[in-house]
C-alpha cells in the first residue's frame, strides 16, 4: 500500500510541475506585454518597465517560471490581481468556499437521489419506474444547467415563492440576517437542486446497470443457492461490487464539477470560483485566472489522489496493478 501511494504521490506532482508550467507559459508568455496589461490602459513607460521588473517579465522563461514556482511552492503565493491589486490567494480564499459548497451539497444531493432510483430499477426492469427513471436519464444528459437553472429559479423560486433565486449566505460569518447553516442551505436548495438533476441523471444509469451485471454474477447465484437472505445478498454481495466503480466516477465529477459549476454561479448569481474567473477574464486580470486554474488542478490532483487510495483500500487488487 505504501508503495502504491508513493507512486501516485509522484505522479501527482508530476502532473502538478506539468500544469503549472503550461498555465504559466498560457498566461504570462504568450500575452504580447503583460506589463503593459498590468499597467492598465493609459500606461506609460516607466510604469511598464517597473511593472516588468515586479512580474520578471525582463528575465528569461526559465528564471521567469522557476520564480513563478519557487513563489508558489514554498509562500503559496499567487501573486496580486491586476484590477484591485488585492492578493489573488484572498480573492480565492473568499470564492473558494462558494464554489465547494456548491460541489459537495450538490454531491450529496445527486447520490441521495441516484442510488436508490438506480438500485429500485435494476430490480424492477422494464417496469413504470424503470421507464420513468430513463426518461429522467434522457433530461438529465441532455439538458444544459443554464436551462435547468432557469426553469428552476422560474417555477420554484419566483412562481412558488419557495426558495431565494438569487445571493449566498456564508456560513460561519452572517451579515444581518443572511448567514448561519439555515440561511446557508436555503439560498443554495436550487444550485443543489440543478446540480443533482445533472449528476444524479449520469449515475441513476450507472448505477442500474452496475446492479444488474452484478445480479448475474457467479457468487451471487452461489450466495442464493445457499439459502442465504436476499437482504444480505443485497448489501453484502450486490452492492459492495456494484458501488466500487461509483467511486471512480464520483472522484472525477467532483473535480469537473469545479469547471462546470461556472454555469450554475452565473444563473443563480454565486460569488465563487466560476464566476470570479469570468469577471478576472473580462477585465484581463491574468493573475486572478492563472491562480484560479492553478487552484482548480490543485484540486483536481488532490480529489483524484484521494480517490485512488479510497479504490486501493477498498479492492486490494487494484494495488498489485
Amino acid at each position: 500500500m505504501a508503495r502504491y501511494l508513493a507512486r501516485r504521490l509522484v505522479w501527482a506532482i508530476v502532473l502538478f510541475v506539468a500544469v503549472t508550467m503550461v498555465t504559466y507559459v498560457i498566461f504570462f508568455i504568450v500575452p504580447a506585454n503583460p506589463a503593459r496589461l498590468a499597467c492598465g490602459q493609459r500606461a506609460t513607460q516607466d510604469c511598464v518597465q517597473r511593472a516588468a521588473t515586479y512580474l520578471g517579465t525582463d528575465k528569461p522563461v526559465y528564471v521567469q517560471y522557476g520564480r513563478f514556482l519557487k513563489r508558489l511552492v514554498i509562500h503559496q503565493d499567487l501573486g496580486r490581481s491586476f484590477t484591485n491589486r488585492q492578493s489573488v490567494n484572498h480573492v480565492i480564499a473568499n470564492a473558494a468556499p462558494v464554489t465547494f459548497s456548491l460541489l459537495f451539497g450538490g454531491m450529496v444531493f445527486w447520490l441521495m437521489l441516484a442510488i436508490p432510483i438506480g438500485i429500485m430499477s435494476a430490480l424492477r426492469p422494464r417496469s413504470l419506474l424503470d421507464r420513468c427513471a430513463m426518461l429522467f436519464v434522457l433530461i438529465g444528459i441532455s439538458a444544459h444547467p443554464v436551462w435547468i437553472g432557469l426553469i428552476l429559479s422560474y417555477f420554484i423560486g419566483f412562481k412558488a415563492g419557495l426558495t431565494p433565486i438569487s445571493g449566498y449566505c456564508d456560513l460561519w460569518n452572517p451579515t444581518g440576517d443572511c448567514g448561519g447553516p439555515v440561511q446557508w442551505a436555503y439560498h443554495l436548495l436550487l444550485p443543489w437542486m440543478t446540480f443533482a438533476i445533472l449528476y444524479a441523471a449520469t449515475y441513476v444509469r450507472f448505477i442500474r446497470a452496475n446492479v444488474m451485471e452484478t445480479l448475474n454474477e457467479d457468487y451471487v447465484r452461489t450466495a442464493r443457492a445457499k439459502c442465504a437472505a436476499e437482504s444480505r445478498v443485497m448489501r453484502s454481495h450486490v452492492l459492495r461490487n456494484a458501488m466500487l466503480p461509483i467511486v471512480t466516477i464520483l472522484g472525477l465529477d467532483l473535480a469537473l464539477g469545479l469547471g462546470g459549476a461556472v454555469f450554475t454561479e452565473s444563473v443563480y448569481g454565486l460569488p465563487g470560483l466560476g464566476k470570479t474567473a469570468i469577471s478576472a477574464i473580462d477585465n484581463f486580470d491574468l493573475p486572478t485566472v492563472q491562480g484560479i486554474v492553478v487552484f482548480a488542478t490543485c484540486g483536481i490532483i488532490f480529489f483524484n489522489l484521494v480517490v485512488d487510495t479510497l479504490y486501493a483500500w477498498i479492492d486490494p487488487r487494484i494495488r498489485l496493478t
